[in-house]
Order: C-alpha cells, then structure tokens, then sequence
C-alpha cells in the first residue's frame, strides 16, 4: 500500500503572523541585553522563520513527490535541504546585516548556517511529534 503525499497549504495571513511574532520574540531573546537591538535582532531571525518555512514548503510540496517514497530516501533529502537551506538563510541574513553600517556581522563558516538550520528544523519537528502531528519523525509530514 503506497500511501500519497499531499502538498502543504496553510493561508498566507497564518503563515505571517506565526513567523513574524517568532522573530520577534527570538529577536528580543537575542537583544535582552541591548534592546535597541531588537528591531534589527528580529528582521535577522525572519530569513530562519520566515524563510525557514518556504524551504520547508519547497520540500514537502515540491521535492517530496519528485523522489523515491523510501522513507531513508525522505529523510536524507530532507536534511540535504534543510542543509542547503540553511546555508542559503545564513547568507541573507549576513547580507542583510551588512546593509546597516552598524552592525558588524561575525565571520562564521558557510556551512554553520546549514547545521544550525538542521537542528532547529529537528526541534521543531520533535515538538510536532510530542504533538502527534505529522512530521519528520513519524514520516507523515
């Protein structure tokens, strides 16, 4: 028995004010002990929130139908995008931090996005578990 997988839809507004407030809190977490920081703090943690959930959505609508349905198979692209994705994240947000003359971004290694972005995905979906969602632990989602 196959079973099929279906492409994730959430309405856009959700989608927005989930990842927004997110950024906000991590952004004011981050910025506890300056808080003038914190603007700038949180529209940093929306290229991981924010841009975290359309690579999701570019894996489980797109990419997922395109590859084996072996579950090893599943996860290993999973994690292969998380990983690109991340990279690809971390990037922005240097980018974007370079656009303000006072912020001074610290030199991390490219790859530090991609293994940071890995286990903030594997958290997320562990809560998702203790949650009995679908997620990447139990292979429906």
């Amino acid at each position: 028995m196959t079973r099929e997988l279906q492409p994730f839809r959430e309405p856009i507004s959700k989608t927005l004010i989930r990842n927004v407030l997110l950024s906000v809190l991590v952004g004011g977490a981050v910025s506890s002990q300056h808080l003038s920081n914190w603007p700038m703090a949180s529209l940093l943690v929306l290229w991981p929130t924010f841009g975290g959930h359309w690579v999701e959505v570019f894996y489980l609508s797109w990419l997922r139908q395109r590859i084996s349905s072996n579950s090893g198979a599943q996860r290993a692209f999973r994690i292969l995008v998380w990983f690109v994705g991340g990279c690809l994240l971390m990037q922005g947000m240097l980018l974007t931090a370079l656009a303000f003359p006072q912020w001074h971004p610290p030199q991390l290694a490219w790859w530090y996005g991609g293994v940071g972005f890995i286990v903030v995905e594997l958290f997320a979906h562990l809560g998702l578990q203790l949650r009995r969602q679908p997620n990447f632990y139990n292979g429906r989602g």
